[in-house]
């Protein structure tokens, strides 16, 4: 087994156990509190976790196989069952993350109207269009036979096999039109969006250092240290908002821009794509499944507050019936000697 092999392997390995775990847990969040479901990014939230871990159950081993064998994994039914799930799972997901932006922008822009603007029931026909919009990309690649094997990404995906070589100018549209609609799209939403918060951020930012300044001037008999410390919570006021931002989009860019660029770039017909560069470009979606339960819930205190009430819990009852079990014990040994003391 070469190095790069190995690492591929491990990286898979790790995205699918890390994806797992957090989104399982974010999961366990709603389950637990009955505040983060009355939430409407809640629904954004929830549809886009339950993508990650169907992508960390099926896709994720998929390709690991493929990795692993060097060869093609599953037979033809089953590989274009993983294939039409991959390109649903993956699409559903960007419109997720689309969603959650146009959330915080009507949150941020519109906060007196973000109740009547951003309802539950918008929320679901929101979630309605994701579904139906990746189902029919998904249906479409299915119908057309275009869901197959693909050495380069050692993957079951959306690839045109040698049978189908006649049919190329319509998987070349299809392909072309399915990245665009899916990862161009929801980066523009993401953009224009998060520079939007990021406008009314700092202009909220600017009023507020303003009162800081003038409260400061007025206090003068206030230590240096306290002033120190105030002009320092501006400076980090300020970062904040754009730290988060650069996260959200930075993110996506960096975990589905190169895979997506591979892919409109091989249907030129003289291009032939690496397999090691397929695969780490097919890691840096399954790492962005690991990454989103940190980027949109569990780095949040209401999320982190859940969970620590819940992990409490479990460790509670533990620690019950390990001293419930302990006392049972002891009083059974000393019925037992009861006896022998008496005669």
């Amino acid at each position: 087994m070469s190095i790069p092999q190995f690492l591929l392997k491990g990286s898979v390995v790790v995205s699918a156990v890390v994806a797992l775990l957090t989104n399982f847990s974010v999961l366990l969040c709603f389950t637990q509190s009955a505040e983060l479901r009355s939430h409407v990014p809640g629904i954004f939230t929830l549809n886009l976790s339950i993508s990650n871990v169907i992508l960390a159950l099926i896709n994720m081993p998929a390709t690991f196989l493929g990795v692993a064998s060097s060869a093609k994994p599953l037979r033809d039914p089953l590989c274009r069952a993983v294939s039409f799930t991959e390109t649903f799972i993956t699409c559903n997901a960007m419109l997720s993350m689309a969603a959650l932006s146009v959330d915080r922008w009507v949150a941020v822009v519109f906060p007196l109207r973000y109740s009547s603007k951003m309802r539950y029931r918008d929320a679901l026909v929101i979630v309605s269009y994701s579904w139906l919009h990746s189902l029919t990309f998904s249906l479409i690649q299915l119908m057309m036979g275009w869901g197959a094997y693909s050495h380069t990404y050692a993957s079951c995906t959306l690839h045109l096999d040698a049978e189908g070589a006649s049919r190329r100018s319509a998987y070349v549209t299809f392909t072309a039109l399915f990245h665009c609609s899916s990862f161009a799209l929801c980066l523009f939403v993401l953009c224009c969006a998060y520079l939007k918060v990021l406008r009314v951020a700092r202009s909220h930012c600017k009023r507020i250092d303003v009162i800081t300044v003038q409260t400061l001037l007025l206090l003068v008999d206030i230590h240096p240290s306290v002033k120190e410390r105030c002009l320092a919570q501006q400076r980090k006021r300020r970062r904040r908002a754009a730290k988060k931002i650069c996260i959200f989009i930075g993110s996506f860019i960096i975990c589905f821009s190169p895979y997506v660029i591979t892919r409109l770039v091989e249907l030129l017909p003289s291009v032939d794509v690496p397999r090691h560069w397929g695969i780490a470009t097919k890691c840096l979606v399954y790492a962005k499944a690991s990454s989103d339960p940190f980027v949109y819930c569990l780095l949040r205190h209401q999320y982190r507050k859940v969970l620590v009430n819940v992990i409490y819990r479990i460790v509670r009852k533990d620690h019950y019936f390990l001293s419930a079990h302990s006392t049972g014990s002891m009083w059974d040994a000393t019925n037992e000697n009861f006896p022998e003391r008496i005669t």
